[in-house]
């Protein structure tokens, strides 16, 4: 579902690679990611996390969680209940603008 705000899919083959394979992300278990606001020149920031490969939890793969690197809280459950961007493809997250930051 694509949000009011959404840019331009700007992913490249590159960024669904990675958006794919967790085992190749260098911050694993997250992956930053940035998407242009249409109304400013900041990005909007956010974190793929595979929730699956560290804690065997499930449902999060196309999950984009709202929160900076460098805010994390300290553990998994409050990570978990951050706001966040559910997709179901990784297409469909492409398509709503995000890309590797």
């Amino acid at each position: 579902m694509k949000s009011p705000h959404s840019p331009q899919r700007q992913a490249a083959a590159k960024d669904l690679f990675y958006f794919a394979h967790p085992e190749h992300w260098p911050l694993r278990p997250f992956l930053p990611l940035r998407r242009a606001r249409d109304d400013s020149q900041d990005n909007e920031l956010g974190l793929l996390y595979d929730a699956a490969g560290t804690s065997g939890t499930y449902g999060f793969g196309c999950t984009v969680f709202l929160v900076n690197l460098l805010d994390l809280p300290p553990t998994e459950p409050e990570f978990l209940a951050l706001p966040r961007l559910v997709y179901d493809t990784f297409d469909e997250l492409a398509d709503d603008g995000w890309v590797v930051d």
